[in-house]
């Protein structure tokens, strides 16, 4: 009989058991951390609690700074006396030093309308031209008469000065005495306005020295001559006119029953009622005008006395108006009637 060598079945390897132990130390591991970490976030919340009270601390500086330059439009009238009166009720000392207000700004030369400009530019009269002295290629002709602009010294084309008045510099400095001209005839004064006003004026035949230098003045300029018929006499002036005559007084008895008047007060007697009268025809002018003069005697009590009163209503409201302008300014007035 054969012998056999197996013993039996061998014992299987403790793989699972490792790995259960180790998942039982991950879990211990984990909960002793997450017990560690909620007690440390008591003890601090605790802590906090307790000694950490928030103090709020005031910041350094301003708390708004305002800007250099805030920018906008400043408002006008600021800085004047009168707004230290409305604002605390005196007057502001006079200042140590004063200065005029600067010039008002005005538009340049490119910034004025195009008429304006011409207008400024255009001469306002129109003078005669020139009769200037006869030159090697001719007779003398006027300035305004020659063709294209009058030719410019090199000297004065160069130099920094204005052309015109350089040339009228040079012009005087080479011109002659005038010569003596000849008396030019008088226009008819008994000739129509109307003719003297078209036909031309004829000017008298210049004499030209034969010594004068071309381009040299011969003739002064001078304008058309004034027609010989216009008026002459000095106009009368007007009469000034005539001072207004005070205000017409009518007698009481003149008037008839329910003419509407105004009694403004009663006085001891009548030159005092007229002067009253001339003190309120300058102090409400303008009400008194057109109004008439009614000083009236009366008694009262064995007293006797006399009523200004003012005539010239239409009716009783033109009266009652008339004296409302009076109470406005605490003066008496009271609208009557005659009876």
């Amino acid at each position: 009989m054969a012998d056999y060598t197996y013993d039996g079945p061998e014992a299987p390897a403790r793989s699972g058991r490792n790995v259960a132990s180790l998942t039982n130390w991950a879990g211990a591991a984990v909960s002793f951390a997450l017990l560690i970490g909620v007690g440390v976030w008591g003890y601090k919340l605790i802590v906090r609690d307790i000694t950490g009270i928030p103090v709020v601390q005031a910041m350094e500086g301003p708390v708004r700074i305002a800007p250099d330059d805030p920018g906008g439009t400043r408002a006008s009238h600021q800085g004047l006396s009168v707004n230290d009166v409305a604002g605390t009720g005196t007057a502001a000392p006079a200042p140590d030093r004063l200065l005029l207000a600067p010039r008002g700004v005005s538009l340049t030369e490119e910034d004025v309308p195009q008429e304006v400009l011409t207008e400024a530019r255009t001469p306002a009269d129109r003078i005669a031209p020139a009769v200037v002295a006869p030159g090697p290629d001719g007779p003398g002709l006027a300035a305004e008469e020659q063709e294209g602009p009058a030719p410019v010294p090199p000297a004065l084309a160069d130099a920094d000065v204005d052309p015109i008045q350089a040339l009228a510099d040079q012009i005087a400095a080479d011109a002659v005495p005038f010569s003596e001209l000849t008396p030019e005839p008088q226009p008819d004064p008994a000739a129509d306005l109307a003719g003297d006003l078209t036909e031309p004026v004829e000017e008298a035949p210049v004499q030209v020295a034969a010594n004068v230098p071309a381009g040299a003045l011969t003739r002064s300029l001078r304008p058309a001559q004034r027609p010989g018929n216009l008026a002459t006499q000095p106009v009368a002036l007007a009469t000034a006119p005539a001072a207004p005559e005070g205000p017409a007084e009518i007698s009481p008895d003149t008037l008839p029953a329910g003419t509407r008047l105004a009694q403004l007060g009663a006085y001891d007697s009548p030159e005092t009622a007229r002067k009253e009268w001339d003190r309120f025809s300058g102090r409400f002018g303008e009400f008194m005008e057109g109004k008439d003069r009614v000083i009236e005697r009366a008694t009262s009590g064995g007293r006797v006395f006399y009523r200004l009163r003012a005539a010239g209503f239409e009716d009783l409201a033109d009266a009652r108006r008339f004296c409302a302008a009076f109470v406005a300014e605490n003066s008496d007035c009271i609208p009557v009637t005659t009876r």
